[in-house]
This record gives structure tokens, C-alpha cells and sequence, in this order.
């Protein structure tokens, strides 16, 4: 039996505890419970009763595969069911684990896109200044690229969260975890460009807790940032794959070409294992073998006699 909205009741009795006990994210629970809603139907479609038997599972994960999904995608849905599955053992609901046993489908690591220098100073000088909405959007672009912020984490801070005095941002991101991060010289000066010249008249005489707000007086949303983000890159000739995440790939990619020390780079992503910021050490070394190639005489040499 299934709820109004297509999830099981111990489904729904998960994602009230990921909400309440856990106190997860709202882009995370979002994430929970379109998983959730797709195992529901899987089960439902094919007149399964839970708790679900391995095979069963490994059906679920073929069909997922058939579907089109990508690895990384049906690891995400692996990932929401193991803890889904966790929650009902601990509760007492089942005896045992069924997906205790499931491989993860193997992940290609691909490497995380990044603008270069060129690009990211063409592309944070790209808003228009002599409008309020173009004084925001530089200074959120420049603290985006400063900080290498999350989308989410970047539309959500509040006035509070800001010491332009000490130079530092509070920073909330998953699993409500808070982290201090410095804030360069650019992206204050842009920050106050935005605070004494553009937020006022942006807010209308509304007041809001929020740093970045829009005409409206509301605070700007992730889906607003991501539009705007590719209005301002295709004023400058960056027409594909522009997101704020590849500004964030670009602060972290960048930090570590200047020499930046990984557990430095990785206490300002947020990234709870030092393992999802050594990726960024791929992009170095691939870059590295690429001057190589093209600078080095013998490599040169090497590329002559070859042809």
C-alpha cells in the first residue's frame, strides 16, 4: 500500500526521520524522496511487497541501467536505499540488510570541467555595473569563484554570515555543517560595491535576512543564480556547460595549481572525505603532462622525429 504521493508508509516514515532526526537538507531529502518515490513504483508496477529480496534489488538496479541512468546516477539511488534499508533495521522493521551484499555500479571518474584564469576574469567582468541587478550578480559571481561555494550554500547566506572586517564567511552546508572560509580582496570589494550601491534599492524598502536578494525583495534562488550565471557567461563567449559547479571545480582546480595544500582546499569545499577532493589532483596532473608535451624540448624532439 502506498501513500497519496506514491511513497510507502515506511517511506514516509524515513523521510520524516532524515527530516526531523537527521536534520538533512532540503535538497537532500528532495533527492531521498524522488528515489524513494521511483523504488515505490518499481515495487508497486510489479506487485512486490517490501522488505525487497537481493534479486529483487538487483532487478531494481538492471532496470535503472536499462533505463538510461548513468552510473553515478543509479550509485545515488544504490545509496538512498541503503539508507532507506538502514532506518527499517534499526526501527526493528526487518531482520536483516538486503542490499548489505549490493555492489555499486563501477563509476568512471571523469574529470570535473573548470574555466581558466582568461575566462573566469572575462567572465566576472561580464555584468553590467550600472544596474543593481548587474552590481549583484558580480558580487555573487566573485564570491562564488572566491569561496568555491555550492549553489545552495551561496543563495542561502544571510547578512549575518559575512565579517567584511575580518574577511571571513560562515558558510552552512550539508549535514548543517559550518565552516569559516576567507574572502579575498575582489570579491569584499564587490560585496560592498553590492551592500552600500545596489541591495536597497533591490529590496524596495522590504527588509530580508539574506544576503543576495532579487527586485522582488525575496532572496535569489538557486534555479534565478543558474539562469543569470548563463545570461552573463554568453555575453563573453562561454555558451556550454556553465553552472556554478564549474566555478566551484575552477576555485578548487586553481587553488591547487598555485600550490595550495589539499587539506586546505578540502576544509574550504566542505568535502567530508578527503578522497572527493583529490580528484582535483587529476586535473593538475593532466595539466602538468600537457605543459610537458608542449614545452619541454625533448618532448618536442620526440613529437618531431614521431612525425
Amino acid at each position: 500500500m502506498t501513500t497519496e504521493g506514491g511513497l510507502s508508509p515506511a517511506a514516509e516514515a524515513f523521510l520524516n526521520f532524515a527530516r526531523i532526526e537527521k536534520g538533512l537538507s532540503p535538497n537532500s531529502l528532495e533527492s531521498y524522496s524522488l528515489d524513494l518515490r521511483h523504488f515505490c513504483l518499481f515495487c508497486r508496477e510489479r506487485c512486490l511487497a517490501e522488505p525487497l529480496a537481493p534479486e529483487h534489488l538487483h532487478l531494481y538496479l538492471d532496470t535503472l541501467h536499462t533505463g538510461g541512468l548513468s552510473s553515478r546516477s543509479i550509485a545515488r539511488h544504490l545509496s538512498s536505499l541503503r539508507n532507506y534499508y538502514r532506518f527499517l533495521l534499526n526501527e526493528g522493521r526487518i531482520s536483516e540488510d538486503p542490499t548489505a551484499l549490493l555492489k555499486a555500479p563501477r563509476q568512471w571518474q571523469n574529470l570535473p570541467k573548470y574555466l581558466n584564469s582568461e575566462q573566469l576574469t572575462s567572465l566576472l567582468a561580464a555584468p553590467d555595473v550600472a544596474q543593481p541587478g548587474g552590481i549583484r550578480n558580480r558580487a555573487m559571481m566573485e564570491l562564488l569563484y572566491a569561496c568555491g561555494l555550492r549553489v545552495s550554500e551561496l543563495c542561502l547566506l544571510k547578512m549575518t554570515d559575512l565579517n567584511l572586517d575580518l574577511g571571513f564567511l560562515r558558510v552552512t552546508g550539508k549535514g548543517n555543517k559550518q565552516r569559516l572560509i576567507p574572502v579575498g580582496k575582489q570579491a569584499r570589494a564587490a560585496i560592498e560595491e553590492y551592500l552600500s550601491a545596489a541591495r536597497a534599492g533591490l529590496l524596495k524598502s522590504k527588509s530580508s535576512a539574506y544576503l543576495f536578494v532579487t527586485a522582488r525583495g525575496g532572496p535569489m534562488t538557486r534555479q534565478g543564480f543558474w539562469k543569470l550565471l548563463g545570461v552573463e557567461g554568453r555575453k563573453v563567449g562561454i555558451f556550454q556547460n556553465l553552472t556554478p559547479h564549474v566555478v566551484r571545480h575552477s576555485f578548487a582546480t586553481h587553488l591547487l595549481d598555485g600550490g595550495a595544500d589539499l587539506r586546505s582546499v578540502q576544509a574550504m569545499l566542505g568535502h567530508a572525505d578527503i578522497a572527493t577532493t583529490e580528484i582535483y589532483t587529476h586535473v593538475v596532473r593532466t595539466r602538468l603532462r600537457s605543459v610537458v608535451d608542449t614545452h619541454h624540448p625533448r618532448s618536442k624532439a620526440e613529437t618531431a622525429v614521431s612525425r
